[in-house]
This record gives structure tokens, sequence and C-alpha cells, in this order.
């Protein structure tokens, strides 16, 4: 009977795990726009050191901790830089392709002289 039922918990435990891990995902906003997600980042670069902090006194762990990097990352702007470049690309594809088709003609030409 308990060979049964062990299968069903651990489904069950990992299952509650993933939706808790989702949830806290939609929560805190990191699926959202990318203003939630830079909210998000901001909230976690500001509770991570006092937390380590204290699970270090909790531990009983003596260690300086290095000091936070400061990044000016934004991802609003990493992303619609990407979507800029992806759609500039995108656009200029049919006259590049047809630079490349001559240039490509114009050298076989040569070799067959």
């Amino acid at each position: 009977m308990a060979a049964k039922i062990l299968p069903v918990v651990k489904l069950a435990t990992k299952v509650t795990i993933a939706g808790g891990a989702l949830y806290v995902a939609c929560d805190s906003g990191l699926l959202g726009s990318s203003e939630q997600g830079s909210q998000a980042l901001e909230k976690v670069k500001a509770a991570l050191p006092p937390a380590i902090e204290e699970w270090m006194k909790y531990f009983g762990v003596e260690a300086q901790l290095p000091t936070m990097p400061t990044i000016e990352f934004s991802p609003s702007k990493t992303w619609n830089s990407g979507v800029r470049w992806t759609i500039s690309a995108l656009s200029e594809a049919p006259t590049r392709a047809t630079g490349y088709t001559y240039q490509g003609v114009q050298y076989l030409k040569d070799l067959t002289k």
C-alpha cells in the first residue's frame, strides 16, 4: 500500500513546488511587463544583503561579504534596442540579399573568365 502512495506523494510535492514558484513569480511581477520586472529586480537587490547577513548570523558564519556591484541595467531599454535591431535587420534583408546576390554573380563571372 505504501509503495503505491509514495509516487503520488512525490508527484504532489513536485506539483506544489512548481505551482508555488509560478505563483511567486506572477505575484512579484516577474512575468509582467518590463517595468514590473525592473521593479522586482530592485526589490531583490534591496532585500538580498540583509537576508544573507541574517542567515550568516543564524548559522554562526563570520565572513565579510563583498559589496554589491552597481549595475546600470534597464531591461526595458535593452528589450527595446533588441527589438529595434531585429526590425531594422528584417527591413534591410531584401536590399542586402539583392546586394549579396549581385556580388555572388559577379564572383562567378570573374571565375569563368
